[in-house]
């Protein structure tokens, strides 16, 4: 892998996806961010969009790049996360209002026009939402999928089912149509199901960790982490929250902590009952051709020691 590694953020803020872009913007070495593109997710546009900005300012990455896209689902009704992430998606801690401007080009554009004027391979998407954005730009400019060096993704489950149906995962779930469009694409995928984000979890001493960097992006990171917290805790009963999307950025940064297997993962676009549903076929059952390597295991102790040695730089 060379480095650093020039890739796009394709994101929904959400505490975790804000951990994520952190991750990102403290690992200049190893990650040159080109720019971070919104979509509706967790909460609308509107609100993914000032909470991309208030992340940046809060690392004081004030010149980071940032492009708002699509307000809704190819072709469905929206649904959102606030039951999650609160009212404005990042509740926990109070950060003040952002002051950086939004970039005037549509984000799908954006992708598609960084991809044709990069090198061919040399740009990773890492959405870290709904697929919708990425999807767009597949179907407006089929030219770029051969330019794409990879898309690592958060989203998807298999062996850990559903957290917002019974068989999808909320990502896949709110566009599951984008979702077959980029898993069809024929670019390299990498997939972050929560089959490995729910081993991630902020357990109270990793919480600690980020506490005790005694900075302003430790302590809000805590916060974020305390708050969305009381949900998981509630729901799966275990003793931590999973932390999914900063799992995309830290394989980008030490890809051997992550382990899986090279499969065919198809989405459910049909079925009421499983729609959103990734249908990774493990044990190889089927003969459909392998399209993503579909990670199940973490070192989550290397992993948070990663995060907190990082977020301690910003």
């Amino acid at each position: 892998m060379t480095y650093p590694r020039k890739i796009i953020i394709d994101t929904d803020p959400g505490q975790d996806d804000a951990v994520a872009i952190l991750l990102a913007l403290a690992s200049p070495e190893e990650i040159d961010l080109l720019g971070i593109t919104t979509v509706a997710g967790n909460v609308p546009l509107d609100l993914t969009t000032r909470n991309a900005r208030m992340i940046c300012e809060l690392a004081g990455k004030h010149e980071t790049r940032i492009f708002a896209g699509c307000d809704r689902p190819m072709n469905r009704t929206l649904v959102t996360a606030e039951y999650v992430h609160g009212k404005t998606g990042l509740d926990g801690p109070t950060l003040p209002d952002p002051t950086m401007p939004v970039q005037d080009q549509h984000a799908v554009d954006y992708i598609i026009d960084t991809l044709r004027a990069q090198p061919e391979r040399t740009v990773t998407l890492c959405p870290l939402g709904p697929l919708t954005n990425v999807a767009t730009a597949l179907e407006k400019a089929p030219d770029i999928a051969a330019r794409i060096q990879e898309i690592v993704l958060m989203g998807g489950a298999y062996f850990e089912v559903g957290n917002v149906t019974p068989a999808a995962e909320f990502n896949i779930y709110v566009d599951p149509h984008a979702a077959d469009i980029v898993f069809r694409s024929g670019v390299p995928i990498t997939v972050m199901p929560l089959d490995v984000t729910h081993k991630a979890l902020v357990t109270k001493a990793r919480n600690d960790a980020f506490r005790a960097l005694n900075t302003r992006v430790g302590t809000a990171v805590a916060q974020m982490t305390d708050f969305f917290e009381r949900f998981d805790i509630a729901k799966y009963g275990s003793e931590g929250a999973p932390l999914h999307d900063p799992c995309v950025i830290g394989y980008l940064l030490a890809p051997h902590l992550f382990s899986g297997r090279h499969v065919n993962v198809c989405i459910e676009t049909q079925s009421e009952l499983t729609l959103g549903m990734t249908v990774a076929d493990w044990w190889g059952v089927t003969d459909r051709a392998p399209n993503a390597t579909f990670m199940g295991d973490i070192d989550a102790e290397h992993f948070f020691n990663l995060l907190t040695e990082r977020l301690g730089r910003l």
